[in-house]
């Protein structure tokens, strides 16, 4: 593992943040908690990660939280996560908060969004390696299974048509996937929202995708920001894989439970 500011060590600052009466602690789910694969639904977190998000939220004053840009109902099945956490959906446009959900569309966001669904399923119709995701505030275009050719013929399609039929979506650039929402919704603005509702005093934020940024550029200085993975990131720390990040939350799982306080 490494460190995006080598001036002050990862487990330094883990021990500080374990200490914080309130803590929020809040993830990205694909290729942060759960490797990537090529097929969505056969995502799983990492069993060491899991186990450290359960202890976690046993401890007192400590929530968490999953924060992903997959639909509410896609995030509820491949992270199986308990009640107790508390689920962001759609980058912030779903929220699943003590047992129930939320999202509400305007009859012109509903419009706009059929626009948006009769574009992408007719750019994508051509390309079997092309799969479009329905999202309830809009869909997502996946070019994980194609080549890149295909992927910039079918994007640049997209975005043509996008311009002129429904100007007014907001667009997000992904590993291998263009994403369109009528609402505009950030992972900064679910983590600004997740603050206030818990109250937390220091949150701990994991991701590894250019829409993770968001997140890591809301955070303030007595907050975690980690990384996972190779690119240009906002995040004070860094490490290389799922499989650290489930090691990083182990140790804050530890800490917590023997240095937090409520």
């Amino acid at each position: 593992m490494t460190s995006v500011d080598p001036s002050i060590a990862l487990s330094d600052a883990l021990g500080v943040i374990a200490t914080t009466p309130t803590l929020l602690v809040a993830l990205d789910f694909d290729g942060t908690l759960a490797p990537e694969v090529d097929q969505p639904g056969a995502a799983r977190a990492l069993p060491d990660a899991q186990a450290a998000l359960l202890r976690l939220v046993d401890q007192p004053g400590t929530s968490v939280a999953l924060v992903s840009g997959r639909a509410l109902a896609s995030l509820q099945e491949v992270s199986e996560a308990p009640a107790s956490f508390l689920l962001v959906g759609s980058h912030g446009v779903e929220y699943r908060v003590g047992g129930s959900t939320e999202v509400s569309l305007s009859d012109d966001e509903l419009a706009l969004r059929r626009t948006v669904e009769t574009i992408l399923h007719e750019a994508s119709a051509p390309y079997d390696s092309v799969i479009v995701e329905e999202k309830p505030a809009g869909f997502a275009l996946h070019t994980r299974l194609a080549d890149e050719a295909t992927t910039t013929a079918v994007q640049a399609e997209v975005r043509r048509r996008i311009a002129v039929e429904a100007p007014g979506v907001t667009e997000r650039l992904g590993k291998n996937v263009l994403e369109y929402s009528v609402k505009s919704a950030s992972k900064g603005d679910a983590l600004d929202r997740l603050r206030e509702l818990t109250g937390a005093t220091a949150v701990f934020f994991a991701g590894d995708d250019v829409t993770d940024e968001d997140g890591f550029r809301a955070l303030g200085d007595s907050d975690f920001g980690l990384k996972c993975g190779r690119g240009e990131t906002a995040a004070r720390f860094r490490v290389d894989a799922p499989a650290d990040v489930a090691h990083v939350l182990e140790d804050l799982a530890e800490l917590r439970a023997h240095l937090g306080r409520a």
